[in-house]
């Protein structure tokens, strides 16, 4: 079992599902945010070791709340994965410029997924 904190931030009830599934296998332990907010909110209170963070997020962008945690002292260690339908080269760079450990689009692979989580908490 790991005892890896991981906060999911998703306003797709099915995506949500999707990402929850593949990592509950793992025995990480999860957290939920919907929306920009919130997962500001629970990334300051629980400190996770990784944040799967979509872009496209009511309240604030997933932009704006990587940028914000990677300006924040104390935050700057939580590693983020953003997990978006934003395919265009331009979003991945703009992602990755707010300070994204790494970038991944959907339609997505379980086993991808597992992959980037797994390099991203090492």
């Amino acid at each position: 079992m790991s005892s890896e904190k991981i906060l999911i931030v998703e306003d797709s009830p099915t995506s949500m599902l999707q990402i929850t599934t593949i990592l509950q296998k793992r025995g990480y332990d999860l957290m939920y945010a919907v929306d920009g907010e919130e997962a500001l909110q629970k990334a300051v209170a629980y400190v996770p070791n990784l944040i799967v963070l979509d872009v496209i997020l009511p309240k604030k962008n997933g932009f704006q709340v990587c940028r914000q945690l990677k300006n924040t002292p104390g935050m700057q260690g939580i590693k983020i994965l953003m997990l978006t339908s934003k395919t265009q080269q331009s979003d991945r760079f703009w992602g990755l410029k707010q300070g994204a450990d790494d970038y991944m689009t959907k339609p997505f692979e379980a086993n991808d997924l597992l992959k980037k989580v797994n390099e991203l908490l090492q």
